[in-house]
């Protein structure tokens, strides 16, 4: 990893993209410390003391810490998530979409705008829904309409901005920019999370029993760290064999390659889309006053909380856990239906000359592929399964409310990984530029 920053800061455009990504970070840092006009901040901090379960601990690590200093980014990219979402849902029920899709760079790029729109719409309504109802609680200093309408354009505009940041990023920077701004907003947080783990498990003790209690949770974020990093990087490489054939005078083809694939296909994507469709009706519930009251709408809240799940006293909860799994598999399979086509990659092979040994070109090569494809995508998801459990039954187990995680560290070690190997195809695609130049 060092050796290719290193590499590329020695090449000057891409040292550009690096520098241009860094101040768009530093551009977004300074704007979640930006308060929203008219807003009271103690509110909302207060409001989240009184929230059981701390169920706002991960939406809070997404925006950064924005939304509890109800800053301009209060949202953050969080309306573009779920933008996302819809839109990948709405690719299989509408016919039009899903001609889009195929459509190649054109139908994605108004798949694109598409989704825009749709992501300030949903800024809007959820903006609208915290002035009005945070407001008449002691949100806004004077609740009034002017006000409210001033709280709405601000978050709106602070989350399209994001979302601005992120597309700058990939055509300037150095790529991946939604995940990027992500990134930043979670590893912000990370500092006040150790601070918690150590008012928790060492302040106050002895030597031996904080060096214990250190040395544990290190361990257990290494070994995390470790295995995302495996699971990241696995692959399956399935061999391909080009028939030789006459052209004119010469011989061309005859060549072996492989088609390489990723045990973990769909990368982060499962783990953001889970995450935020369960934090979802928790947000919107909580903006309604509806989040601490009893019943059976207030017990399903508190299953949806990963804060409640792996607890010895509240084992009822963990059916959130249960569901979140759920989710994860099915956005891992969902995401890589979308990306990945096995026909579309046999008729290319077929076309080419191109087979796989002892599989017929085709069809059977589509179905080869598809088979081996649902095998990895499962042993890529439980991998992930694995990281975003562990935490969990420490974080109940131990009552350590932090808001970062497996899921947490799955996006950070993901994200880093995506860029770099952003950069190094960069890096490469110069070099031979400058070797066809030459």
């Amino acid at each position: 990893m060092l050796k290719t920053f290193r590499k590329a800061f020695q090449v000057a455009d891409i040292r550009k993209k690096i520098f241009y990504t860094f101040m768009m970070l530093v551009v977004i840092r300074i704007g979640s410390q930006l308060p929203t006009p008219g807003v009271d901040p103690t509110y909302i901090q207060n409001f989240f003391e009184s929230q059981t379960g701390e169920a706002f601990n991960f939406f809070n690590a997404f925006t950064g810490g924005s939304f509890t200093q109800m800053s301009v980014f209060a949202l953050s990219i969080t309306p573009y998530i779920t933008s996302s979402i819809i839109m990948q849902l709405l690719t299989i029920a509408i016919p039009k979409l899903e001609e889009m899709q195929k459509d190649g760079e054109d139908g994605r790029k108004k798949i694109a705008a598409i989704t825009r729109y749709v992501t300030v719409a949903l800024a809007l309504i959820e903006s609208t829904a915290m002035a009005v109802g945070f407001g008449r609680q002691g949100l806004l200093v004077d609740f009034n309409f002017v006000n409210a309408a001033v709280v709405v354009v601000t978050l709106t505009a602070g989350s399209a901005f994001l979302m601005w940041i992120g597309e700058r990023i990939n055509e300037k920077g150095v790529g991946n920019g939604i995940s990027i701004v992500l990134l930043i907003n979670i590893i912000s947080r990370v500092p006040d999370d150790f601070v918690t783990l150590y008012n928790q498990f060492m302040k106050g003790k002895s030597l031996a029993s904080a060096g214990l209690a250190a040395v544990i949770i290190l361990a257990i974020i290494l070994v995390v760290v470790v295995f995302v990093i495996i699971l990241q990087d696995g692959q399956r490489k399935i061999a391909v064999q080009y028939s030789q054939r006459i052209q004119g005078r010469r011989s061309v083809g005859g060549q072996s390659s492989f088609i390489p694939l990723k045990v973990n296909t769909a990368g982060v994507v499962p783990v953001i889309f889970a995450s935020s469709l369960m934090q979802f009706p928790v947000v919107i519930a909580s903006f309604l006053g509806k989040g601490n009251g009893k019943g059976i709408g207030s017990e399903i809240l508190k299953g949806l909380s990963s804060n409640n799940w792996c607890n010895p006293e509240q084992l009822k909860y963990s059916w959130g856990l249960i569901l979140y799994i759920v989710l994860t598999v099915f956005f891992a399979y969902f995401y890589t239906s979308i990306t990945f086509n096995p026909l579309e990659i046999a008729n290319n092979m077929k076309k080419s000359g191109g087979f796989i040994p002892g599989i017929r070109p085709g069809k059977p090569t589509a179905d080869y592929l598809t088979k081996i494809l649902n095998y990895i995508i499962f042993i890529g998801a439980v991998g992930l399964i694995i990281v975003q459990v562990i935490p969990f039954v420490f974080n109940g187990w131990l009552g350590a409310n932090v808001s970062f995680g497996g899921t947490s560290l799955i996006i950070i070690v993901g994200v880093v990984l995506e860029t770099i190997k952003q950069i190094e195809s960069q890096l490469l695609v110069r070099n031979y530029k400058g070797f066809l130049n030459k």
